[in-house]
């Protein structure tokens, strides 16, 4: 790939970090700002194409190197074949993921070659360490449009049992003439239901703005912070099952 061999060999610590954070620039640009840009070129008809990160902040969607063994370790290959079949947001984030892996190889090939010791890859490994991943920046790139739109509350009538997930949202009801009034009763007995839902982890109650998952066992819900589940881990997960009813079927 002619211009990866474009751009000189870094050689000290902050060079090869440098090249890192340009790379990281470049990544990112392509799969949130660039984004339109960098799908159009994933064509799946296309033969197999990688997602490059250049040293100067700028990407590039070519095809891989055809020397082997490659002049710097080779991004992942053919990320264009699953762009179709896939959710345009769960597609970007996996080449995300395979873009911070990619960044990494990098960083440590150069690091191997100008025979860095312990101490100095230490150093650039904390120092890359600083920056978000571009996973974490693309997939908050991709859940800010969702955050504006309602979701289910936490009770039994909203749960998906299919997934075990939800987003807990407002209990306030708005109209076009302001807050709803509290004399329909069944509107009355929702936010009771709502109020009553507790985390089954730390006892309190949901929160406008906390993330809920609900266990398919026990059904009962829990604190996304509480059972250390991300609303990013939680789009994977076909059945959820709390720590409890996960040490229950391990004993038996």
């Amino acid at each position: 790939m002619e211009a990866v061999s474009a751009f000189p060999y870094p050689r000290t610590l902050e060079e090869v970090f440098n090249d890192y954070k340009g790379r990281h620039a470049g990544l990112v640009k392509a799969l949130t700002t660039d984004m339109r840009k960098f799908y159009d070129q994933c064509d799946p008809n296309k033969e197999n194409l990688c997602l490059y990160g250049l040293p100067n902040e700028s990407w590039e969607v070519n095809l891989p190197a055809e020397e082997v063994p490659a002049e710097i370790p080779e991004p992942a290959l053919g990320i264009n074949f699953a762009r179709d079949g896939m959710d345009r947001g769960d597609w970007l984030s996996l080449v995300a993921v395979h873009s911070d892996v990619w960044l990494c190889s990098v960083a440590f090939y150069f690091g191997a070659r100008c025979a860095f010791d312990k101490d100095t890859r230490k150093k650039l490994f904390l120092m890359m360490n600083e920056l978000p991943t571009i996973y974490e920046i693309v997939t908050e790139a991709v859940k800010k449009p969702q955050r504006e739109k309602p979701s289910a509350t936490p009770n039994s009538s909203s749960k998906s049992k299919s997934s075990g997930k939800m987003q807990p949202v407002q209990s306030e009801v708005q109209t076009k003439g302001g807050l709803k009034d509290n004399d329909d009763s069944g509107e009355d007995e929702e936010e009771e239901e709502q109020g009553a839902t507790l985390c089954g982890a730390c006892g309190d109650n949901y929160g406008g703005d906390d993330f809920w998952i609900c266990c398919d066992i026990c059904e009962r819900w829990f604190h996304g912070k509480c059972v250390k589940i991300t609303p990013a881990r939680a789009e994977h997960i076909k059945q959820y099952k709390c720590p409890a009813c996960s040490n229950k079927r391990a004993r038996v």
